[in-house]
């Protein structure tokens, strides 16, 4: 028996931490958008967008080990060449000029080492690492962008948290309150009508709190499979402070850097053209064995081989080097715009969310105002009621109206979150 209630304390002990510890969980904005970044499909292709870059330039440097090539032919042909002298008719008696046979074979074995490329493959190298940094900035823009879906989201929850806390305050009033009017229909000051305005707005109030409850269950759920966790109905949700951002900070936008590494790839394309423009310089060997061998006046198989230095220098670049170097312009000349036109939209959003900061900043002012003025009223239609001067209609009316107030401030103070954390997410000043 003892054994038993041990095993029982413990157990119970247990179940009380691990309900302590969970009760307290907790999380914030921040730490969402570092789990999502590390949740979101999109981030693996970082690593192998890296890798793949590696391997191009692994086999481009390759262009600097030796080239070997094999071949090997056999070939029959109608005729072959011969050297038209009749030895026999200027006296040479017993002398036979060989000939080539119609059927002939070879192997050969060519071997080519660069030495000089005018610049070729460390310009290929520059385009490469130029085409993965735009690749790169590519996925970051994408990856950013889920940063205004979390804010949308937690803002969302805060919401629901929020009209959830105030929705509990009223249920609580609304229950004084119908205890209070029973005593007055007891004491004949109120009647039946009363009480039942009272309980519809109960009813009223539950189902409210069921509706905050779905919409906040539906947001965690969003939430959970953005950062890859699992979120509980309990989990405290930190709400952030209002801190005005400044407006004085430097765009920070991944945009910009993806800019910046469209431009450079366009650029490292210039050196890849002007690499063309040079002569290639390299040694070359080849072995070979095959009939006939290097004489041709022996008809037999024979080893051979060939070596030198070759210069090869395409003319034909210098054609189309104007027109390149246009396209290539053109393309830079795209890319700003792109840059200019995405600025002058987020000034345009910058200056929105300014305006919707100070927005909700003056309207929080009046609301505080307006709660203590609806409040005032609730309290006198207390006093009314007590006197049976006035209807719990009309009570009802004037609790809803000072519920309604403090619900209008609860909406305002988020959404003024929401406009400073979208501020946030326009600079990148997180």
């Amino acid at each position: 028996y003892c054994c038993c209630m041990k095993k029982l304390t413990i157990t119970t002990i247990a179940i009380a931490l691990s309900s302590l510890c969970f009760a307290q969980s907790r999380i914030t904005i921040e730490e969402c958008y570092g789990k999502a970044r590390e949740n979101y499909p999109l981030i693996k292709q970082l690593g192998l967008v890296e890798k793949t870059k590696d391997y191009n330039i692994d086999n481009v440097s390759k262009g600097y080990l030796p080239q070997l090539m094999f071949s090997s032919k056999a070939t029959y042909q109608s005729d072959v060449t011969k050297i038209p002298i009749d030895l026999s008719a200027i006296g040479i008696q017993g002398v036979n000029i060989p000939q080539l046979s119609k059927d002939q074979y070879g192997i050969t074995l060519d071997l080519n080492q660069t030495i000089w490329d005018g610049g070729a493959i460390k310009s290929q190298k520059n385009i490469i690492r130029s085409s993965s940094e735009v690749e790169k900035n590519n996925i970051e823009v994408s990856l950013y962008s889920i940063n205004e879906r979390i804010n949308q989201i937690y803002f969302g929850i805060l919401l629901a948290d929020a009209q959830i806390l105030q929705n509990k305050l009223l249920k609580e009033f609304l229950d004084n309150s119908y205890s209070q009017v029973s005593s007055y229909v007891k004491n004949g000051i109120a009647n039946q009508a009363d009480l039942d305005a009272i309980k519809v707005d109960m009813i009223k109030a539950d189902q409210n709190n069921v509706e905050f409850l779905t919409t906040k269950n539906t947001y965690i759920t969003m939430l959970s499979k953005l950062i890859g966790t699992e979120i509980s109905l309990d989990t405290e949700f930190v709400k952030p402070l209002p801190v005005i951002p400044s407006d004085k900070g430097m765009l920070n936008r991944p945009e910009m850097s993806l800019y910046d590494a469209q431009v450079l790839k366009y650029k490292s394309e210039y050196s890849n053209i002007n690499a063309g423009l040079y002569p290639k310089l390299s040694l070359f060997a080849t072995g070979g064995y095959g009939k006939p061998g290097p004489d041709m006046f022996e008809n037999k198989f024979a080893p051979y081989y060939i070596a030198g230095i070759k210069l090869n220098w395409n003319i034909g670049n210098f054609y189309s080097l104007k027109s390149q170097r246009k396209l290539i312009r053109n393309n830079i000349d795209i890319v700003e715009n792109q840059r200019e036109l995405f600025l002058f939209n987020t000034d345009i959003d910058k200056t929105q969310k300014e305006l919707a900061i100070d927005k909700y900043m003056d309207q929080i002012k009046y609301d505080d105002e307006i709660i203590r003025l609806k409040t005032s009223i609730r309290k006198a239609s207390e006093a009314k009621i007590a006197n049976g001067t006035i209807s719990g209609t009309d009570l009802m009316r004037d609790i809803n109206s000072e519920h309604a107030a403090i619900q209008t401030k609860i909406l305002h103070e988020i959404q003024l979150l929401l406009s400073i954390y979208d501020f946030k997410y326009v600079m990148n000043d997180f």
